[in-house]
């Protein structure tokens, strides 16, 4: 399935309704379908199990909050600023984030699913022990993502820069790392889990780049006579 560039690429775009001020009014287990927050701030909102279903934040922003267990279905995120927020154990389905700031995310044991990160920032995200399918990472910055123990199948990261990524046991399939930036000189765009990206595919650049790193995870001591 070919990924939307913008809202209006959506079929459900046209009959998204405002969502009238219900960012302060979100509630445990609640049911949000076809409802544009645009501009809404939700502050330590508590809102584990909601549901949003065909639904778009337009520069929205979360400050905090708990929304653990939640459900995402066929959801638009552009502009938005997700900060210190928990959406552990939650589920991702066809969800699209677009210029979005991500610090502080607690996203462990999260399944996403056809899921685009498109030039976005995340800052120590927590993807620990998450399932992501189809999942691409496009023109990204992210820096020092916690991969530990997830399970990647098909995902990508192309134009993306990583700095200081854990991947530490993590079970690699059909991941695509070429086109990525994986760092330079004394940064380390992946400081653990070397021994885990097997499964992984880099370009020459990238394994030029990474030779460093790989040879002291090895104990290989490299000198010139």
């Amino acid at each position: 399935m070919k990924s939307p560039r913008g809202l209006d690429e959506l079929l459900f775009a046209s009959d998204l309704r405002p969502s009238d001020g219900r960012a302060e009014a979100l509630e445990i287990d609640g049911d949000y379908e076809r409802t544009r927050f645009d501009g809404d701030t939700f502050v330590e909102a508590v809102a584990s199990g909601v549901r949003f279903i065909e639904s778009a934040f337009v520069g929205a922003a979360f400050d905090g909050g708990r929304l653990r267990k939640a459900r995402l279905t066929d959801v638009w995120f552009e502009q938005t600023r997700l900060v210190a927020l928990d959406i552990a154990e939650s589920s991702l389905t066809d969800v699209w984030f677009t210029g979005c700031v991500f610090a502080g995310v607690q996203s462990f044991s999260s399944a996403l699913r056809r899921v685009t990160f498109r030039g976005c920032k995340l800052d120590s995200v927590n993807f620990r022990d998450c399932t992501l399918t189809d999942v691409s990472f496009e023109d990204c910055v992210l820096r020092d993502a916690d991969f530990g123990s997830a399970r990647l199948t098909r995902v990508q990261f192309g134009g993306s820069t990583l700095t200081g990524a854990d991947f530490s046991r993590v079970a690699c399939k059909n991941v695509d790392l070429r086109g990525a930036h994986l760092g330079s000189g004394e940064v380390a765009g992946i400081k653990a889990g070397y021994d885990s990206l097997r499964g992984a595919r880099i370009d020459t650049l990238q394994l030029m780049t990474l030779a460093p790193f790989l040879a002291n995870h090895l104990g290989i001591t490299v000198t010139d006579a």
